[in-house]
C-alpha cells in the first residue's frame, strides 16, 4: 500500500475531526479557549468622551485668549461643571471631557497664570480627545467563533464588559508510553534498557501549549497490559497519544489493539521523515494517534499533527498547523519518497527568517534541539533544495 502524502494526512483531520462540545465559562478561564460565539461588547469603548492625555479641557474657538480654570476632572472623578467660553478645566489623562469643552491642550503648550491659564499654540477641536465609542458601540462583535483566546483578547473581552464567553471544551488527553525497555530518569538501568524521553517529551508539550498535565501511563510491550490501558484511556480521553509500537515489529501491537477496541483505522503510514509510521483512528469521536518510538519522530509529529488534531476538537478556524514562510540559508538534500521534516536554526537579522540546518537530525536524536528554533518542511522531490529557496516551517 502506498504512503500516505502528508498533506493528505493532514485533510483526513479536517474531515474526520469534529468540534468537542462548547460550555459557557468565566472569562478568567477562558485564556487558551476557543470561541464557540462572537462575544459582543456590553459597553461602547470608549464608554464616554475622555481626554487622551494631562492637560487642559478648553473651547478650541477661544484660541490663545486666556482661559479662567474653574475645576478639575480625573481619571474617575468628572468635572462638576460645563466649560464656557474663555474658561478651562484642568484634566487628566482618561477624564470625562467636561461639557462645553471640545479640545485638550497638553500641558506642555500650556502656562498657568494664577487663577488662569494662556495657550502657547492654538488647539483644533477634537484634538487629545477620545470620543465615546470611536473603537466600538455597544453590541459590536469582538471576535468571530473560531479565535483561540489569547492574552490580548481576553483584556479587550474584559475592558467591554464581557464576563463570561461560550468556548469549545478544552480537550482532555492520556499518553501511553509504550516499551519493555524504557525506564524513567533516576532509576537504574539494565542492560538493554535506555531512559525515557517520550514521556517527559510529551508532558511537557502539553503543558506548554496549554492542555495541562496529560494523564500517562507506561504500558509494556504486552497485549492484555495494552488493551487494559487503552480501554480506559478511550473510555477518560478525547485525545488518546501512544508513543511506540505501531511499526510492523513483533511486539507492536498499537494497531492490533486499537482495532479490537472499535477503533476506526483512518490512516496508517505517512510518506513523511521521520514519522512514517504513524496511525490514526477514531472511535464514538475519540482520537487515537499512534506515533513511533524514536523522540525526534514524536516531537515531529506533536508539532504537526498532535496540533492539526487538537485544532479541529476546539473549532478553531484557520490552517493549523501555521506554517511560516523562510529561506534556506543553504543547500539541503531532498528525499525523494517521503517530506522531510527537518530540525533547524532560525535568524532574522536582516527582518526574513533564515533557516540553517542543523546536525545530528536521526529520528532518535534530540541533542539539537538546544539549538533548533524551527521545523522546516522539505517537500518530496528528486533535486535537492537550493540556498535561498523558500520553504514552511513551524517553531518549536
Amino acid at each position: 500500500m502506498p504512503l500516505l502524502p502528508l498533506s493528505d494526512a493532514l485533510s483526513r483531520y479536517r474531515s474526520s475531526v469534529r468540534a468537542l462540545p462548547t460550555q459557557r465559562v468565566p472569562l478568567e478561564l477562558a485564556l487558551g479557549s476557543v470561541l464557540a460565539e462572537a462575544p459582543k461588547a456590553r459597553i461602547s469603548l470608549p464608554r464616554f468622551t475622555q481626554s487622551a492625555m494631562d492637560g487642559y479641557a478648553v473651547r478650541a474657538d477661544d484660541g490663545l485668549s486666556p482661559r479662567t480654570l474653574v475645576g478639575t476632572a480625573a481619571a474617575g472623578t468628572p468635572a462638576e461643571v460645563a466649560v464656557k467660553a474663555g474658561q478651562a478645566v484642568r484634566i487628566l489623562t482618561g477624564g470625562v471631557l467636561p461639557a462645553g469643552a471640545d479640545a485638550v491642550a497638553r500641558q506642555e503648550i500650556v502656562e498657568r497664570t494664577g487663577e488662569g491659564i494662556v495657550l502657547r499654540e492654538a488647539v483644533r477641536k477634537g484634538e487629545a480627545v477620545r470620543y465615546e465609542g470611536e473603537e466600538l458601540v455597544a453590541g459590536a462583535a469582538l471576535a468571530g467563533p473560531g479565535k483561540r483566546i489569547g492574552a490580548g483578547l481576553l483584556a479587550a473581552l474584559a475592558m467591554a464588559g464581557v464576563d463570561t464567553v461560550e468556548v469549545y471544551r478544552r480537550p482532555r488527553v492520556a499518553v501511553l508510553v509504550t516499551g519493555d525497555e524504557v525506564r524513567r530518569v533516576g532509576e537504574p538501568l539494565e542492560p538493554g534498557h535506555v531512559y525515557d524521553a517520550n514521556g517527559p517529551l510529551l508532558r511537557a508539550w502539553f503543558v506548554e501549549n496549554g492542555y495541562g498535565e496529560p494523564v500517562i501511563a507506561y504500558v509494556k510491550d504486552d497485549e492484555a497490559a495494552l488493551e487494559e490501558a487503552m480501554s480506559a484511556a478511550l473510555d477518560s480521553a478525547d485525545l488518546i497519544v501512544t508513543s511506540g509500537g505501531v511499526s510492523v515489529g513483533d511486539r507492536d501491537f498499537v494497531p492490533l489493539v486499537a482495532d479490537r477496541l472499535g477503533v476506526r483505522q483512518i490512516f496508517w503510514k505517512v510518506a513523511q521523515k521521520p514519522g512514517k509510521p504513524l496511525w490514526f483512528g477514531m472511535r464514538d469521536g475519540k482520537v487515537l494517534l499512534g506515533m513511533p518510538g524514536n523522540p525526534g519522530a514524536v516531537l515531529v509529529c506533536l508539532a504537526v499533527h498532535a496540533r492539526a488534531i487538537l485544532a479541529q476538537l476546539e473549532g478553531e478556524t484557520g490552517e493549523q498547523p501555521a506554517w511560516r514562510s523562510g529561506v534556506l540559508a543553504s543547500s539541503v538534500e531532498a528525499d525523494a519518497q517521503r517530506d522531510r521534516l527537518v530540525r533547524m536554526r532560525v535568524d532574522t537579522t536582516d527582518g526574513a527568517a533564515s533557516l540553517e540546518l542543523l546536525p545530528r537530525q536521526e529520528s532518535h536524536m534530540l541533542s539539537n534541539l538546544a539549538s533548533a528554533h524551527a521545523l522546516v518542511w522539505l517537500r518530496a522531490r528528486d533535486v535537492a533544495f537550493a540556498r535561498g529557496e523558500k520553504v514552511p516551517w513551524l517553531p518549536i
